[in-house]
């Protein structure tokens, strides 16, 4: 699978795994070898803590690794007139009879919380390359769909603000 990100994802992407590899590596590293010292392993708490956030990190770099090989680099730009990426879309939800904003962002960028709602969620399929005032229907599931009308797109463009997804 081919992962869609922009020019900016994949900085941010490189700019952590770098961190990463050279700051974090050798501080946890040597976090392992300190707890390590402390006698008898199988009751050693803080080897098995350094030892597990250790592993975290180097697997985020495999992650990270894995996401900048199989990227695909899209553009931000979308026609005048329509919902693209980076784009704040005010959206009226006919079911509930209430009005959503949020913004569209890439899989990496997501965070339903802050309103940044990934391309490839069903609301973001649905309205991507939509204008104002455009019925699209946000097919949840195979049981399950709902209707929006879009409200107002205000332009917008990735000012690096929305950080990268972690897990």
């Amino acid at each position: 699978m081919r992962n869609e990100l922009t020019k900016k994802d994949l900085e941010l992407m490189r700019q952590e795994l770098e961190h990463r590899r050279t700051v974090l590596r050798p501080q946890l590293i040597e976090a392992v070898k300190e707890a390590r010292a402390f006698g008898d392993l199988s009751e050693n708490f803080e080897y098995k803590a350094a030892k597990k956030e250790k592993n975290r990190n180097d697997s985020r770099c495999r992650y990270l690794e894995n996401m900048i090989k199989t990227a695909v680099v899209i553009e931000e730009k979308s026609a005048a007139g329509t919902v693209g990426l980076y784009d704040h879309v005010t959206l009226y939800v006919e079911e509930d009879g209430e009005e959503i904003t949020c913004q569209i962002v890439t899989t990496m960028r997501q965070d339903a919380l802050k309103g940044r709602v990934s391309k490839e969620s069903p609301v973001g399929r649905a309205v991507l390359g939509r204008r104002v005032g455009d019925r699209a229907t946000v097919q949840v599931n195979a049981s399950y769909s709902y209707d929006v009308i879009i409200r107002a797109i205000q332009p917008g463009e990735d000012t690096g603000e929305a950080p990268l997804v972690g897990f």
